[in-house]
Protein backbone atom coordinates (compact mmCIF):
# COMPACT_ATOMS: atom_id res chain seq x y z
CA UNK A 1 0.00 0.00 0.00
CA UNK A 2 2.04 3.12 -1.11
CA UNK A 3 -1.01 5.36 1.45
CA UNK A 4 0.83 5.04 4.33
CA UNK A 5 4.73 4.93 2.91
CA UNK A 6 3.26 8.38 1.01
CA UNK A 7 1.94 9.82 4.34
CA UNK A 8 5.20 9.13 6.21
CA UNK A 9 7.16 10.46 3.85
CA UNK A 10 5.27 13.87 3.58
CA UNK A 11 5.19 13.90 7.23
CA UNK A 12 9.15 13.24 7.48
CA UNK A 13 9.48 16.13 4.23
CA UNK A 14 7.21 18.58 6.58
CA UNK A 15 9.52 17.84 9.86
CA UNK A 16 12.90 18.26 7.92
CA UNK A 17 11.61 21.38 6.16
CA UNK A 18 10.34 22.93 9.89
CA UNK A 19 13.86 21.47 11.51
CA UNK A 20 16.36 24.80 12.12
CA UNK A 21 13.25 26.22 13.27
CA UNK A 22 13.96 28.31 16.87
CA UNK A 23 12.81 27.11 19.94
CA UNK A 24 9.89 29.70 21.79
CA UNK A 25 10.97 31.16 24.60
CA UNK A 26 9.30 30.02 27.88
CA UNK A 27 6.80 33.32 28.08
CA UNK A 28 5.39 31.74 24.73
CA UNK A 29 4.37 28.73 26.04
CA UNK A 30 3.70 29.03 29.90
CA UNK A 31 1.60 31.48 29.01
CA UNK A 32 -0.30 29.86 26.82
CA UNK A 33 -3.98 28.82 28.40
CA UNK A 34 -3.97 24.70 27.97
CA UNK A 35 -7.24 25.07 26.65
CA UNK A 36 -6.20 27.05 23.81
CA UNK A 37 -3.38 24.80 22.70
CA UNK A 38 -3.39 24.06 18.95
CA UNK A 39 -1.70 20.67 18.42
CA UNK A 40 1.74 20.89 16.38
CA UNK A 41 2.80 17.48 16.69
CA UNK A 42 2.19 13.91 16.74
CA UNK A 43 1.28 11.02 18.74
CA UNK A 44 4.05 9.84 20.91
CA UNK A 45 5.88 13.31 19.85
CA UNK A 46 8.81 13.94 22.30
CA UNK A 47 10.05 17.17 23.71
CA UNK A 48 12.97 17.57 21.80
CA UNK A 49 11.62 16.57 18.13
CA UNK A 50 8.95 19.43 19.41
CA UNK A 51 11.03 21.98 20.29
CA UNK A 52 13.07 21.04 17.43
CA UNK A 53 9.61 21.95 15.01
CA UNK A 54 9.53 25.21 17.00
CA UNK A 55 6.85 24.31 19.60
CA UNK A 56 6.44 24.06 22.65
CA UNK A 57 6.14 20.76 24.86
CA UNK A 58 3.86 20.52 28.32
CA UNK A 59 2.80 16.86 29.50
CA UNK A 60 1.81 18.39 32.72
CA UNK A 61 -1.88 19.27 31.51
CA UNK A 62 -3.79 15.49 30.61
CA UNK A 63 -6.79 16.08 27.86
CA UNK A 64 -4.83 18.63 25.70
CA UNK A 65 -2.19 18.45 23.20
CA UNK A 66 1.15 18.27 24.97
CA UNK A 67 3.29 19.59 21.65
CA UNK A 68 1.47 22.92 20.41
CA UNK A 69 1.91 26.46 18.86
CA UNK A 70 3.74 28.85 20.58
CA UNK A 71 2.36 32.46 21.51
CA UNK A 72 3.63 35.13 19.27
CA UNK A 73 6.68 36.12 19.30
CA UNK A 74 7.00 40.00 20.97
CA UNK A 75 9.65 42.72 21.05
CA UNK A 76 10.05 41.68 25.10
CA UNK A 77 9.17 38.94 26.55
CA UNK A 78 6.76 40.95 28.96
CA UNK A 79 4.84 41.86 25.91
CA UNK A 80 4.52 37.89 25.01
CA UNK A 81 0.44 37.02 26.53
CA UNK A 82 -2.61 35.35 25.42
CA UNK A 83 -4.77 38.57 24.17
CA UNK A 84 -7.45 37.98 26.72
CA UNK A 85 -4.62 38.53 29.31
CA UNK A 86 -4.04 42.34 28.00
CA UNK A 87 -4.71 45.10 30.21
CA UNK A 88 -5.74 48.05 28.14
CA UNK A 89 -2.56 50.79 29.11
CA UNK A 90 -3.89 53.29 26.38
CA UNK A 91 -6.40 54.65 23.79
CA UNK A 92 -8.01 53.37 20.47
CA UNK A 93 -5.91 54.60 17.68
CA UNK A 94 -2.60 55.34 20.20
CA UNK A 95 0.65 55.61 18.39
CA UNK A 96 3.49 52.86 19.38
CA UNK A 97 5.54 56.09 20.37
CA UNK A 98 3.08 57.66 22.88
CA UNK A 99 2.55 53.63 24.15
CA UNK A 100 6.29 53.25 24.63
CA UNK A 101 6.48 56.68 26.81
CA UNK A 102 3.86 55.15 29.19
CA UNK A 103 6.39 51.83 29.43
CA UNK A 104 3.64 49.60 27.62
CA UNK A 105 3.75 46.94 24.88
CA UNK A 106 1.88 47.67 21.78
CA UNK A 107 0.87 45.21 19.27
CA UNK A 108 -1.91 46.35 16.53
CA UNK A 109 -2.04 43.20 14.58
CA UNK A 110 -5.33 41.86 16.20
CA UNK A 111 -8.50 43.94 15.65
CA UNK A 112 -10.97 44.97 18.49
CA UNK A 113 -8.32 43.80 21.45
CA UNK A 114 -6.22 46.65 23.18
CA UNK A 115 -2.85 47.34 21.03
CA UNK A 116 -1.13 49.27 23.88
CA UNK A 117 -1.03 47.20 27.12
CA UNK A 118 0.74 46.65 30.38
CA UNK A 119 3.94 44.34 30.28
CA UNK A 120 3.59 41.23 32.64
CA UNK A 121 6.65 39.97 34.77
CA UNK A 122 8.89 36.98 33.11
CA UNK A 123 8.65 35.45 36.51
CA UNK A 124 6.41 33.06 35.96
CA UNK A 125 7.80 31.93 32.32
CA UNK A 126 9.72 29.03 32.76
CA UNK A 127 9.93 25.30 30.48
Amino acid sequence: MAGPRLLAAVLVLGLCTLVGAEKPSPCQCSRMDPQNRKNCGFPGITSDQCFTVGCCFDTSVPGVPWCFEPLPKQESEECVMEVSARRNCGYPGISSEECASRKCCFSDTIPEVPWCFFPQTVQDCHY
